[in-house]
């Protein structure tokens, strides 16, 4: 059955047709995405016959729930359930000031990095828009999120390597921003990328995109090939030449994300090293202490060693320390694996 989250407007006209497809199509896609109907039976303002004849042939789309994990610090990590069988994560960070939902936009992960348990899974392949998106709508609606609330935001940070599903990553960010749909500013929505250039050039000259990240973790060129293989292929000098390529908003930064490894890239050489890199940037840095898992052969370095890096840091650019989240049900940053950990809630 065809899903219908993930269309935009003009594919909703098409597939409607007849004479009166501009305003059933404006209907149903309000329901979709502003209203985020649970099913087609749902959507009260379309006739009942065309419900009963849309129901036949699509589906909403919205994925379900397989399991819900759940932290001591609030943080829910779901385990969604896409068309074909495969699963997918999402993670929901609630703070007292903003409810963050952290999204997947492939099935694993292509690039290996050596600190991130997602890439011990691998490639299975891309999530469409409509699973992108999907993510989203099913979190806002399982827990009363408002996109018109300055507490939303949205980070690309769960699985996979966004910049390598771009067209549906783009096509998810027209569909998350539409002031007539799901309408999230896109000043709240981020994209994280390990540094594919091409890619990072394509995304800086879309009108509608999201703001960029880049993970850095490392202060040299021989560094990060150790810890990011991708770097093989795409080395640091030119990633910083097209960082500072990048066309940036009047209100944006670039933001770097840098994982501290406990003795590796967490000395304060390598502090004095990254502000050499982007000191001539409009940037800000996040560091995060390295979230352990299970096949993972780094340390978590000691919070004295955090902060002195953050302090060299702060000299030249704003930095700071991102506080781990759900690390209890390996939901912090870079432990999605589809992993039975934590306490198993029964979703129905």
């Amino acid at each position: 059955m065809q899903p219908l989250t993930g269309l935009e407007l003009a594919e909703l006209r098409e597939l409607l047709g007849g004479d009166h497809r501009e305003f059933r199509a404006r209907q149903l896609y309000d329901a979709l995405y502003r209203q985020k109907v649970p099913d087609l039976g749902s959507v009260t303002t379309l006739p009942k016959a065309l419900r009963a004849e849309l129901a036949e042939r699509f589906g909403v789309g919205v994925p379900e729930a397989q399991a819900r994990y759940e932290s001591v610090d609030g943080t829910c990590r779901y385990l969604l359930n896409l068309e074909d069988g495969r699963t997918v994560e999402t993670v929901l960070m609630p703070e007292e000031r903003r409810d963050t939902i952290c999204i997947s936009s492939q099935v694993g992960c292509p690039v290996n990095c050596g600190f991130c348990l997602t890439a011990l899974m691998g490639l299975e392949r891309n999530l469409t828009a409509g699973e992108i998106v999907g993510q989203v709508l099913f979190v806002m609606r399982r827990h009363g999120l408002a996109a018109d609330s300055d507490r939303m935001n949205v980070v690309m940070m769960g699985m996979g390597e966004p910049l390598l599903n771009l067209a549906n990553v783009l096509k998810a960010t027209r569909l998350l921003t539409d002031r007539e749909g799901i309408a999230i500013s896109p000043r709240r929505i981020t994209v994280s990328t390990s540094g594919i250039i091409p890619k990072i050039a394509e995304l800086g000259r879309e009108a509608v995109r999201p703001k960029l990240a880049v993970s850095l973790n490392a202060s040299t060129e021989e560094q990060r090939r150790e810890l990011m293989p991708i770097t093989r292929k795409y080395h640091l000098r030119d990633l910083m030449e097209a960082c500072r390529a990048y066309p940036l908003r009047g209100w944006e930064r670039l933001t770097f994300e840098y994982v501290l490894l406990g003795g590796v890239n967490d000395t304060d050489a390598d502090a004095r090293r990254v502000v050499g890199l982007l000191g001539n940037l409009r940037a800000k840095v996040n560091l995060i202490a390295l979230n352990p898992g299970p096949g993972i052969p780094f340390e978590t370095p000691a919070p004295k060693r955090v902060h002195s890096f953050q302090q060299i840091i702060r000299r030249a650019m704003p930095c700071f320390i991102r506080k781990p989240r759900g690390r209890d049900i390996f939901a912090a940053c870079g432990q999605l694996k589809r992993m039975e950990t934590g306490k198993l809630v029964q979703v129905g």
